[in-house]
């Protein structure tokens, strides 16, 4: 009976600890989408580069590398950085080149796509597909919504991802040094014990570490 309760106890711990650490995952991950979107939208804005849905896409496109980035390990976020910047550049790359020659046909976008793909897959980086498609996609659509200038469109979007990443990985970093803020291993949980030889429950109370 005593072993059970001591499983139930730190099972209870580490559910709790799983939650916290949940919670303090998605309230920080919400503040550096925040923080990333209101640098970049700053950013356009004071520079009056652009007009305003343009500083909206903008907004979205950080926010969207901020969630990319933006992992539980430092050292995650920091790989996966590096993997979205050097998909990111190719597929800006090649849509610089296209919409400094060619307007926005849906051909052209296909076309693109699987250039960036073979040769992605013929370098070794079949990982970069996906973020390079999907880039090249939406850079070549947006162009097409907004055809002036739309040579401006994988520069710009650039700038957002930068400013993206650098939020995430900065987010990420702090994260990784919360706990060392507020240890979780200073809270009290009541964790069974056996019998004391007198007769007493041996219920004590220990530390989220011991428990587990």
């Amino acid at each position: 009976m005593n072993s059970i309760m001591r499983r139930t106890g730190g099972t209870t711990v580490r559910s709790e600890r799983h939650i916290d650490q949940a919670i303090s995952h998605g309230v920080l991950l919400a503040v550096c989408c925040l923080l990333s979107y209101k640098i970049i939208i700053v950013l356009l804005t004071v520079s009056r580069f652009v007009p305003r849905d343009d500083e909206l896409l903008g907004g979205m496109w950080a926010v969207v590398a901020t969630i990319f980035v933006f992992r539980r390990c430092y050292e995650e976020s920091a790989n996966a950085a590096l993997m979205r910047v050097s998909a990111t550049l190719f597929s800006f790359g090649l849509c610089l080149i296209y919409l400094l020659i060619f307007p926005f046909r849906p051909w052209g976008m296909v076309t693109l796509i699987a250039i960036g793909a073979i040769v992605l897959e013929a370098i070794g980086r079949s990982e970069d597909v996906i973020t390079a498609c999907i880039t090249t996609a939406v850079v070549l659509v947006v162009a097409g919504i907004s055809p002036e200038h739309a040579w401006k469109q994988p520069i710009l979007r650039l700038m957002d991802t930068i400013v993206g990443i650098v939020v995430g990985i900065l987010g990420a970093w702090i994260a990784q040094r919360v706990p060392r803020l507020i240890p979780l291993s200073n809270t009290a949980f009541p964790v069974p014990r056996e019998p004391n030889h007198d007769g007493t429950s041996g219920r004590t109370y220990h530390s989220a570490d011991e428990a587990n």
